[in-house]
């Protein structure tokens, strides 16, 4: 307990206590939006069809433009990039909540979801980004990098149970436009504040050498230190494709976003026919505070458990875990098997970010964060319409089905796939790594200082 304790608080030494703070709050608006949109829009509108018309071009608008964003952040450094997406998208939900009080027909409201989506600053992926690379500049540890991971994973676990809980809680007291008007002014604040904060620095973009770098043969310089800060040579001039394992921890989150909307689905329709509906949001809150728990435990893990036994144990817990959905038929059992399972799905996301950040190039990692961010989200729409269509026909079991089948098809992939045993790329060129910054290399996990510290 005491290491993981002092695991975590080099983190915080690296990143500085009000970064995380700070983030944690700029992710409540993408908890909130898409659940948000779709009960305001059925309440104003009277149709589900048209919530649901929506909310899936909000979540369309994310899946497509997310990793768009995360390339002009690799780029083009992160603050720039979230600060005008959260003026857009701050600005685009106070439009969709205007438009819905109004009555706008289904077609507008559907474009500016779409907005809306397209527009959502991706805190999430960019905070894992920006603490890794503080950590890897202070050249701390895999066991230091393994904990931001497992933090990062936590607070996304927690916001992601929080954001609905404040729209189902704004709904019920006063009105869904209430919470979307929240979300609007948190994504207007805290990722403005995310975008400002000083650690930005060290996510500044692959052209920041060239900025910098003065003389006749600046150019030159500037093109062979964006190619080392890519992971490649000197001689390197292009992108390279990234490895295998990528694409197969994409469709890995893809399986696990498929297994969160078939339970969503499954949870509701079994609560519905209980005549419990209020209990479907309790039960799958049950089930993401034990997930959000249990990865934050997962930062105690040495470091000599590698992510291929942590990927294969991960999936398969969430495989024999989520198999008694099957016959469950009542509500508790039913708070007692979503609530296990929720053991097994921040594992599987804390590695599965893991094994991204290990294997792409460093100067792609904000755009590769990104797509797993959004295969996640496809997988979860895309399980969402399909399984609330099974549950009508055969019962929540229907929808339950979709959500083991998911799990047996990822397990399947983390055992096919080859992982590399190492990183494949530099973790941090000496050549990127500001003057000020004097932590000494160290192979323990630790970091003596950071220039962030305390802010």
């Amino acid at each position: 307990m005491a290491g993981t304790v002092n695991t975590y608080r080099r983190v915080i030494a690296l990143t500085g206590p009000l970064l995380p703070l700070v983030s944690f709050f700029a992710r409540l608006p993408v908890a909130m939006s898409q659940f948000g949109s779709v009960l305001l829009v059925a309440e104003t509108s009277g149709s589900l069809a048209t919530a649901g018309i929506v909310g899936g071009t909000l979540s369309a608008g994310q899946v497509v433009f997310g990793p768009v964003l995360g390339r002009l952040a690799d780029r083009h450094g992160q603050r720039p990039v979230v600060l005008t997406a959260a003026a857009v998208n701050a600005v685009a939900t106070g439009a969709l909540v205007a438009g819905a009080l109004s009555g706008l027909a289904t077609a507008p409201l559907a474009a500016i979801g779409a907005v809306t989506g397209a527009s959502v600053p991706l805190i999430g992926p960019l905070a894992r980004t920006r603490s890794v690379a503080l950590a890897h500049r202070a050249e701390a540890g895999e066991g230091v990098v393994g904990a931001v991971h497992s933090l990062e994973g936590t607070l996304d676990e927690v916001s992601f149970v929080l954001g609905p809980a404040l729209v189902g809680l704004a709904a019920l007291v006063a009105h869904p436009a209430i919470a979307l008007g929240g979300a609007a002014a948190l994504v207007a604040v805290f990722a403005a504040a995310f975008a400002l904060h000083p650690t930005a620095a060290v996510t500044a973009g692959a052209a920041a050498p060239e900025r910098t770098t003065r003389g006749p043969g600046a150019r030159a310089d500037a093109d062979a230190l964006a190619a080392v800060g890519a992971g490649a040579g000197p001689d390197a001039g292009r992108r390279t494709r990234p490895p295998g394992v990528v694409y197969a921890v994409r469709g890995s989150l893809f399986l696990q976003g498929a297994m969160f909307g078939a339970c969503q689905a499954g949870i509701a329709a079994l609560t519905a026919r209980l005549g419990v509906p209020g209990q479907a949001g309790i039960v799958y809150a049950a089930m993401g505070v034990v997930s959000a728990a249990v990865g934050l435990a997962l930062g105690a893990l040495p470091a000599r458990v590698g992510l291929r036994l942590r990927w294969r144990a991960a999936t398969g817990a969430a495989l024999v875990l989520s198999a008694p959905l099957l016959f469950t038929d009542t509500l508790w059992p039913l708070y007692a098997v979503v609530t296990v399972l929720g053991a097994a799905y921040a594992p599987h996301l804390i590695t599965a970010f893991a094994l991204t950040e290990r294997v792409v190039e460093p100067a792609r990692l904000a755009e590769s964060m990104a797509f797993a961010a959004s295969s996640l989200v496809a997988g979860q729409a895309a399980a969402l319409a399909a399984s609330g269509r099974l549950a009508e026909w055969y019962g929540p079991s229907g929808a339950f089905a979709v959500a083991v089948g998911a799990a047996a098809l990822s397990l399947l992939l983390a055992l096919v796939t080859r992982v590399p045993a190492a990183r494949t790329h530099p973790a941090a060129p000496r050549a990127f790594i500001p003057a000020r910054q004097t932590a000494s290399p160290n192979t323990t996990g630790s970091s003596s200082s950071s220039p962030y510290a305390g802010r």
